[in-house]
């Protein structure tokens, strides 16, 4: 028995990933793809996706936003997750991004992804709305994955909190800040790192959420709705 956290080494990661992964030959080669067309690899960790399909299991989700696609990797992972008639809705500022996710969504036979292209403060408005329209609820949605621009991470935990469910989730990524969460970050971090240290706060305080960090990957936040 142990008070202490166990530091996770490489090879810890490496035993978790052994078992706990939902990445599979169609993953990995959406990855090669995706670095092949200059798409950068910075998608979530192979550990992550069996993560956010155990979550999102979990509380039966049905309605699932994403803010910050890239090229689909978790999009896929999540979309997985969901019953026949989820509805995924990710959101992808760069057209290059969209486009490729389109794609590999279609090889995917994936009908619950719906993929909108354009800044998330601009689109996510429009995108809440209409599944309040849909779902003739003002609270349609089971769970949110933020992983986009750092900084405006707490704009967007503002922007859907109202439009979640009681007992659904807001699920932040990079919660580790790289690795810097708790240490100097470069320069060139700095910003980010210091977005992540207050997004964490204000989901760690607000009282609208039950929140925790779970060091996985860069690490994900992640609070249920009360």
């Amino acid at each position: 028995m142990s008070t202490s956290s166990t530091p996770i080494t490489p090879e810890i990661n490496a035993y978790i990933q052994s078992l706990f992964s939902s990445e599979d030959a169609f993953l990995q080669q959406l990855n090669k793809e995706a670095e092949r067309e200059g798409i950068p690899p910075i998608s979530i960790a192979p550990e992550q996706t069996r993560l956010l399909q155990v979550l999102l299991r979990a509380i039966d989700a049905r309605v699932v936003i994403e803010i910050g696609s890239l090229a689909g990797y978790s999009t896929i992972a999540m979309a997985r997750a969901l019953p026949n008639d989820g509805v995924l809705t990710a959101l992808e500022m760069e057209p290059r991004h969209a486009a490729f996710i389109r794609k590999k969504v279609a090889e995917a036979s994936l009908d619950t992804i719906t993929v909108v292209e354009g800044a998330a403060l601009d689109t996510l408005p429009g995108v809440i709305s209409m599944l309040q329209e849909r779902f003739n609820t003002s609270t349609p949605v089971d769970a949110v994955f933020i992983d986009a621009d750092k900084p405006n991470y707490e704009n967007y935990l503002a922007m859907v909190l109202p439009a979640v469910r009681k007992g659904g989730l807001i699920m932040g990524d990079n919660a580790l800040g790289f690795g810097y969460i708790a240490s100097d970050p470069p320069a060139d971090e700095l910003h980010n790192v210091q977005a992540m240290r207050s997004f964490n706060h204000t989901m760690s305080a607000h009282p609208q959420l039950l929140s925790t960090l779970i060091p996985q990957g860069d690490g994900i936040t992640i609070g249920v709705v009360r």
